[in-house]
């Protein structure tokens, strides 16, 4: 049995890397494809796209580690299958169920090892990425001058707005000539400046553009004095524009806060706590204020008592004008009182649902933390009896159940999320059901896993076919 367990051991090592490196890949450009949008035009060095990628790795690991289990089984024992190994080891005698057992053990290790790695590094990797994409939308595209094009010049503070045109730049140097920039930042004053020849570069901070103009002049008009001009000449003057640079600003996301995909299981809890505290003095103050207006309303109705429709009328016969008056007051008190208890029923309720709808997406993100993890052992499960199933349909067939598998559970997973953010279901079941259906599916294909109808001759479609035409050919013959 040692010798089988290291050949199945042996069998399953080369699918899972490849699955694995193919899956990460996959998904990695498909991260680069949705944010290339706040990647392009950005001018940013190698080692920031480097840190991207490696901060987004970690979600990636999170999906692809059960992803390439689950190839990894049915690559293998659809292999075993369509080259009659699994025909030969019944033949021997072995009990194809325990042939599992050291697929469940290193299931249960990379299971074990993942609820570590989604609780320590994946919420710590999760904010630094968002951090970096947060620095990274803030900062200025690079900075580039066109020749024959009233260029922008926007600085990120101060609020001045320039415009710039050149006749011709040398591309490298930024050399310009015929050169004319206008300052269009006050409305009610128009500067504006025009020279022979200048030069743009950048400061050694890389955040301030300067401008070396040569052999011109200044010309400005004020909007209320149009009768004054003035226009200064020079040979050399020098502008800087501060702000307009490109260089990323790290670490301005203050660091007490993280979303509920960047913290651990340990804040998650503490978060949980505290809202549920919060949500109990909510409803602490919500029955005290009800019960205050209701014992008000109840003491202040001495009219209330008064038999007939005429009632009200009568008493206030009987009564000075003075307590007339005081009744009326009361009775407006009591009105305002009645739609100020209405209101802050209603604040105080969506304030509750509020932290209620916090508490169950903080659960969800807990129970997720296990479910993803414990997938490894379900498609480990569930893999190995589709597998020895509809073993004979080859590499597309290995696909095609992948992807279903990987849709199907992923799809619930992702919905069961959702219900449970609306509170329909609870967030443990959100999380669970998938594990658990999928689950029972596998242990019912174990406890027929010897009982295959397919060969390699008929192959996999074949017998899938088949497997669907047998219960409805039984149910056509116990039809009267």
């Amino acid at each position: 049995m040692k010798i089988l367990t290291r050949y199945l051991m042996r069998a399953h090592l080369g699918p899972f890397l490849f699955a694995f490196l193919a899956l990460t890949g996959v998904i990695l450009i498909n991260t680069l494809a949705r944010r290339l949008a706040d990647l392009a035009g950005k001018g940013l060095p190698p080692r920031v796209i480097g840190e991207f990628f490696v901060l987004a790795l970690p979600a990636t690991l999170a999906l692809t580690f059960p992803m390439a289990v689950l190839v990894a089984v049915l690559f293998t024992f659809s292999s075993l299958t369509a080259e009659n190994e699994i025909t030969a080891l019944k033949a021997s005698g072995v009990d194809l169920r325990r042939m599992l057992a050291p697929l469940l053990l290193a299931a249960g290790v990379i299971t074990g090892g993942m609820i570590v790695f989604n609780d320590r590094v994946l919420p710590e990797s999760n904010h630094l990425w968002s951090q970096l994409i947060i620095d990274i939308g803030r900062k200025t595209p690079t900075f580039l001058l066109e020749e024959q094009t009233l260029n922008r010049i926007s600085p990120q503070s101060g609020g001045k707005v320039y415009y710039l045109r050149a006749s011709r730049i040398e591309p490298g140097t930024n050399r310009m000539w015929d050169v004319q920039m206008f300052d269009v930042s006050n409305p009610t004053t128009l500067h504006t400046v025009f020279a022979d020849s200048g030069r743009a570069w950048f400061s050694g901070s890389g955040t301030d553009m300067i401008l070396q103009l040569y052999d011109g002049h200044t010309r400005e008009v004020n909007a209320g004095e149009p009768d004054n001009f003035r226009r200064v000449y020079f040979e050399r003057q020098v502008f800087g524009v501060p702000g307009v640079g490109n260089q990323l600003q790290r670490n301005d996301r203050p660091d007490g806060y993280r979303g509920d995909r960047e913290m651990t299981i340990g804040m998650l809890q503490a978060q949980i706590d505290t809202l549920s505290r919060q949500r109990a003095e909510e409803a602490k103050t919500l029955r005290q204020s009800a019960l205050a207006d209701l014992d008000f309303a109840l003491t202040g109705k001495e009219e209330a008592d008064l038999p007939g429709p005429g009632g009200a009328e009568m008493s206030r016969a009987g009564l000075e004008p003075e307590m007339v008056a005081a009744m009326d007051a009361e009775r407006r008190n009591l009105r305002t009182r009645t739609r100020r208890t209405a209101d802050l029923l209603a604040n105080n309720g969506r304030q509750v649902g509020q932290l209620e709808e916090s508490i169950r997406n903080y659960w969800v993100e807990i129970h997720k933390k296990y479910s993803i993890a414990v997938a490894s052992l379900v498609f480990v499960i569930i893999g190995a009896p589709l597998a020895l199933r509809f073993g004979g349909g080859g590499i597309g067939m290995v696909i095609a159940t992948s992807m279903a598998v990987f849709s199907l559970y992923y799809v619930g997973l992702i919905g069961g999320e959702s219900l449970a953010g609306r509170g329909i279901v609870s967030p443990a079941v959100a999380m669970w059901i998938m594990n658990a259906l999928m689950t029972v599916v596998g242990l019912f294909g174990l406890a027929t896993m010897g009982r295959e109808t397919s060969t390699a001759r008929s192959g996999a479609w074949d017998g899938l076919l088949q497997a669907v035409r047998a219960p409805l050919e039984r149910m056509r013959r116990a039809r009267p």
